[in-house]
């Protein structure tokens, strides 16, 4: 399979989906059961490049977690990184 062959089917994989069987067959079993509702949670989205899109999908393929799990530990980090530039008044 040559470069441009890959490529192609990353990106492929990456498009919406029209059918939802193939991404339930496809979905790594957890160990841990997942919440049944959404109640009491809000959604937040955003529309992103291409690149960025990219590099959250390999992300969660490479961590292992699901979107809202990622977003969750991006929003920790920078929280924890913002927190400790007030700390030292470095604003």
């Amino acid at each position: 399979m040559t470069k441009n062959t890959k490529t192609a089917a990353f990106l492929q994989a990456l498009a919406p989906s029209t059918s939802s069987a193939p991404a339930a067959a496809e979905a790594p079993a957890s160990d841990q059961p997942k919440a049944k509702s959404r109640s009491g949670l809000k959604h937040i989205g955003g529309y992103f490049a291409r690149g960025d899109v990219e590099k959250f999908a390999i992300l969660r393929a490479r961590l292992g977690l699901d979107n809202s799990e990622l977003i969750r530990l991006a929003i920790d980090e920078l929280y924890r990184k913002h927190e400790a530039r007030r700390a030292f008044g470095d604003s």
